[in-house]
C-alpha cells in the first residue's frame, strides 16, 4: 500500500515555543502580516502571562535577529545588571556555599534569592522596545493584545507550570517555590489555592491587574516601566522593603546591541550570542567536537558520550575560569576558540584524559525560549527569564520581578563577583545556523546550565547525524556539568555500564526528556520544519 501523501500546506512562516497560548499569540501576529520580530514579541508577552515563574516584564533576556534583506545580524543583550547600591563584599560574610548544582549561591537568610534585595535591574522590556523600533512592522500596542486578553480571560495551569509551582529546590540550596508564591499577598491570591498549596493542573489563573499593567505599556511604551508610572510603583515598593534597585538603575538600563559570535562547523557557520551570554560554551564545544568523526562513534554510544561529555566539561571549566561581563573581565575568546586550543583539547580527549569540573549534576530551569521565521526570511531567536523568581510582585501590578542577584558571586575577586552595573554570565544561547551566508536553522532552550550542552547536542544531531529538527530536539540527551555524567532514562543501561567501566560516575535520571528543552526551526531548501521539546508543553505552528 502506498504511503499517504502529505496533505498539510507548506508553511511560509513558523513559530515555536514551550507554551501553546504564546505560540497562538505569535502565530496570530504572523497571520496578520507581522514579521518574525513582531510575532516573537507578542509570543514573549503572552509567555509572561502563562508562565509567570519562568519569565515576564520584570525579567531579562537575549534576542538574536537576522534580517537578510538589510543584512542586519545582531544580538540584543538585555541581561540584567546589579543595582548601583551593590558593593563587591556586601554579602561576603553571609556566604555559606555554592548551590550544589552550580546555579547560584546559598546565603544566610536567602537574601539573594527571596525578596526585594534579590532583584536586579530588569532589561527585557528595553530589549523589546529597542528591537521593535528598529525592525518591527506592526504597531507596538497591537503586540500586547493577545497577552492582555489571556490575562483578563484567564488560563489553565499546564503540567509544566504546575511542576514549577510545586518545585522544591532545597536539595540544591534554594527555597521551594511555594515560599516565593506566598511572599506577597498578590502572589498568594494569584497562584495558591485556599489551603495555601500551589495551584494544580487544570486550575485557572486570572490576572486583571497584569492586564492593566500591559495595557499601560501598550499605550505609553516601555519607557513607562523605566521612568514613568510603573517605575514609580516599583521604586516605592523597593524603598518600603529595603530593596537595592533605584530609580537611577531603571532609567539607566540599556541593552547592548552587537554582532553575534560566529564559528565554523562542518562547512557551516554557527552564530551565537557573545559573553556574558552562553554562546561561548556552545562555540567551544563544537570547535572541539569538529575534530572527531562523531557518526563513526555511533549516536549515544559509550565512546560518543565520553567524547562529548569531556568537551562539555572543558567548556564548563573555561566558563568558570574566564567568562564574566566583558566590561569587567575581558574574555580570552581568540584563544578559547582557536584551532590550536581545539586541537590540544581534542587530543587530550582522544588520549582518554578525564577533565575535572568541580560541581554537581544539574541546574534549574527558570527560563523560556522562542524561535520564529517569517515569509521574508527574518529569523528571530529569543530566550528570556526571571533568573530565579524573587517572589516580589509590586502591589497591584500583577507581575513578578526577577531574583537574578542569586546568580552573582558574593565572594570578591571572581569573574562573577558583584559590582554596580555588572551583568552575570547567563547560559542563554539563542542560536542561528548559516550555510553560504543563508540561515538554515535556529534554535534556543530554557534550562540553566543545561542550555549550552542541550543546544550543542541538538546541533550535532541536526548537522552531523542529519536528523530533522523534531528528531534533533527529542533524541535522548546527557549532561556533564560536573565530573559525573548524567544520562536520560532512554539511554541504554548497557551504555551506562560501559561508561562506568571507563571509570565515570554515571547518574541516571528518571525523566524521559531531561536536560533543558530545545525548541527550533530548520529551513533546509526553504522548507520550514519545527521542533518542540516534549519536556515542555509547547508546539511549533506554521503559517501557510
Amino acid at each position: 500500500m502506498a504511503r499517504p501523501q502529505r496533505r498539510l500546506p507548506e508553511a511560509r512562516a513558523m513559530i515555536v515555543a514551550p507554551q501553546p497560548e504564546a505560540v497562538e499569540a505569535g502565530a496570530a501576529v504572523l497571520a496578520a502580516g507581522g514579521n518574525a520580530l513582531d510575532a516573537a514579541l507578542a509570543c514573549a508577552l503572552a509567555q509572561g502571562v502563562v508562565d509567570p515563574l519562568m519569565c515576564g516584564i520584570g525579567g531579562l533576556g537575549v534576542l538574536h535577529l537576522l534580517e537578510p534583506h538589510s543584512g542586519d545580524h545582531v544580538v540584543v543583550n538585555g541581561l540584567s545588571t546589579c543595582p548601583g547600591a551593590c558593593t563587591e563584599d556586601m554579602w561576603a560574610e553571609a556566604f555559606e556555599r555554592e548551590c550544589s548544582d552550580g546555579y547560584g549561591y546559598v546565603l544566610k537568610g536567602f537574601v539573594n534569592e527571596l525578596g526585594h534585595g534579590a532583584v536586579t535591574t530588569p532589561g527585557i522590556l528595553r530589549v523589546f522596545a529597542e528591537a521593535h523600533a528598529r525592525w518591527g512592522r506592526r504597531p507596538w500596542a497591537e503586540l500586547f493584545d493577545p497577552a492582555i486578553a489571556i490575562a483578563n480571560e484567564g488560563w489553565l495551569v499546564r503540567p509544566h507550570v504546575a511542576t514549577m509551582m510545586a518545585l522544591d529546590e532545597a536539595g540544591y540550596g534554594r527555597l521551594p517555590y511555594r515560599a516565593k508564591l506566598a511572599f506577597t499577598e498578590d502572589g498568594q491570591r494569584l497562584y495558591l489555592r485556599p489551603d495555601g498549596t500551589p495551584k494544580r493542573v487544570g486550575d485557572s489563573v486570572r490576572n486583571p491587574e497584569l492586564a492593566t499593567t500591559l495595557g499601560t505599556l501598550a499605550r505609553e511604551g516601555a519607557e513607562d516601566f523605566y521612568t514613568g508610572s510603573i517605575a514609580r510603583r516599583i521604586i516605592a515598593d523597593m524603598q518600603a522593603h529595603g530593596g537595592l534597585l533605584s530609580a537611577g538603575d531603571l532609567a539607566g538600563m540599556r541593552p547592548e546591541i552587537g554582532p553575534a559570535l560566529t564559528i565554523p562547523y562542518r562547512g557551516r557557520t554557527i552564530a551565537v550570542p557573545a559573553p556574558p551570554a552562553g554562546g561561548i560554551m556552545v562555540a567551544e564545544m563544537l570547535r572541539i567536537l569538529e575534530r572527531f568523526d562523531l557518526p563513526a562513534l555511533g549516536h549515544n554510544s559509550a565512546e560518543y558520550i565520553r567524547v562529548v561529555a569531556e568537551a562539555m566539561k572543558i567548556a564548563g571549566r573555561d566558563k568558570d575560569l574566564h567568562i564574566g561581563d566583558p566590561r569587567f573581565v575581558e574574555p580570552p575568546l581568540d584563544r578559547l576558540l582557536s584551532d590550536i586550543y581545539a586541537d590540544q583539547r581534542a587530543g587530550e580527549i582522544a588520549a582518554g584524559q578525564k577533565h575535572h569540573l568541580p560541581r554537581t549534576e544539574a541546574e534549574a530551569q527558570h527560563t523560556t525560549t522562542i524561535s520564529c521565521v517569517d515569509a521574508d526570511g527574518m529569523v528571530v531567536s529569543l530566550t528570556h527569564t526571571l533568573g530565579v523568581p524573587s517572589g516580589v510582585i509590586v502591589p497591584g501590578t500583577g507581575f513578578m520581578l526577577n531574583g537574578a542577584m542569586n546568580w552573582c558571586d558574593p565572594r570578591p575577586g571572581r569573574p562573577g563577583s558583584i559590582a554596580p552595573g555588572k551583568r552575570r554570565f547567563s547560559s542563554m544561547a539563542p542560536s542561528i545556523v548559516l550555510e553560504e551566508g543563508r540561515p538554515v536553522a535556529t534554535l534556543g532552550a530554557p534550562g540553566g546550565a543545561w542550555i549550552p550542552i542541550a543546544i550543542a547536542q541538538a546541533l550535532v544531531n541536526l548537522l552531523d547525524f542529519g536528523m530533522t529538527m523534531q528528531e534533533a530536539v527529542e533524541a535522548p540527551r546527557f549532561s556533564a556539568t560536573s565530573d559525573a555524567i548524567d544520562i536520560g532514562n532512554r539511554i541504554p543501561r548497557a551504555v551506562q555500564r560501559t561508561l562506568e567501566e571507563m571509570g565515570y560516575e554515571v547518574k541516571r535520571t528518571a525523566a524521559t526528556f531531561p536536560f533543558a528543552a530545545v525548541h527550533g526551526i530548520s529551513m533546509w531548501d526553504g522548507r520550514l520544519e519545527g521542533g518542540a521539546d516534549p519536556q515542555r508543553d509547547g508546539l511549533a505552528t506554521g503559517i501557510p
